[in-house]
């Protein structure tokens, strides 16, 4: 049984599967501990509802992956419905997620199991990225957002929707708790912030794509929706207790 599971929903990806596929084969390939850590990490790949040929790419590609396992979702509920199918579907101590865009390299996944090592295999750890390279608009919109959320909370948060989010598996009471939503992120590191586990930020690339777009950044209206439904998830979560 690996050690860590790491989901990847897939909405539309079916031309960045492959090269995601590729791309964590290559690494660990590379690695000079290869024959210690390969059989510690999963990638959990999740189709998520896809309407082009994400399913049909996944059932083809993913038998020559011994690293990887997929599963299919018939209907996209958001985001992070995607992602709550897959951590119910994991079975390792420690669960994260990631996007299976390619603005999230998969090197990352590997560090982020060096900062578990490094921890002495920790409950109390959440390990999440640092987003460089990112585009000047973008930048000051994730840097209103991480003052409001930590005047709002009262605690130290930025770079929210940074990939990728890794974490023990008692860090999660409930799926049924979490957003389905691109809030699963906050909600994510509200709960380490609240549980006041050990958080690991490290800095992480993000390129620009090279295949498909976003789907829900393709614009000021569509980041204006998300900032509102951000703003309504935010008050509501206040209102709640993560504490056990």
């Amino acid at each position: 049984m690996p050690i860590l599971t790491v989901v990847i929903p897939c909405y539309n990806e079916s031309k960045n599967i492959p090269l995601l596929l590729l791309r964590f084969q290559e690494i660990l390939e590379s690695r000079k501990d290869k024959e210690s850590i390969k059989n510690d990490i999963e990638l959990l790949l999740v189709n998520n509802g896809s309407s082009d040929s994400t399913e049909k790419i996944l059932s083809e590609l993913i038998p020559d992956y011994y690293f990887a396992r997929s599963i299919n979702l018939k209907f996209n509920k958001g985001y992070g419905n995607g992602i709550i199918e897959g951590l119910k579907s994991a079975k390792s101590e420690y669960l994260g997620w990631t996007h299976a865009d390619l603005q999230t390299d998969m090197n990352d996944i590997f560090s982020s199991m060096e900062y578990i090592r490094q921890n002495n295999f920790s409950e109390k750890i959440f390990i999440k990225g640092v987003r460089k390279n990112r585009s000047f608009f973008d930048n000051i919109f994730s840097i209103g957002m991480s003052f409001f959320e930590s005047l709002l909370f009262g605690l130290p948060i930025y770079e929210v929707n940074a990939q990728p989010n890794i974490f023990h598996y008692s860090l999660i009471d409930k799926f049924d708790d979490m957003p389905k939503d691109f809030s699963i992120d906050l909600y994510l590191y509200i709960c380490a912030l609240r549980r006041r586990v050990k958080i690991i930020r490290f800095n992480v690339d993000f390129p620009q794509r090279i295949y498909g777009s976003s789907k829900w950044n393709t614009g000021i209206k569509a980041k204006l929706k998300f900032i509102l439904r951000t703003l309504v998830f935010s008050l509501r979560l206040k209102k709640r207790t993560f504490e056990k």
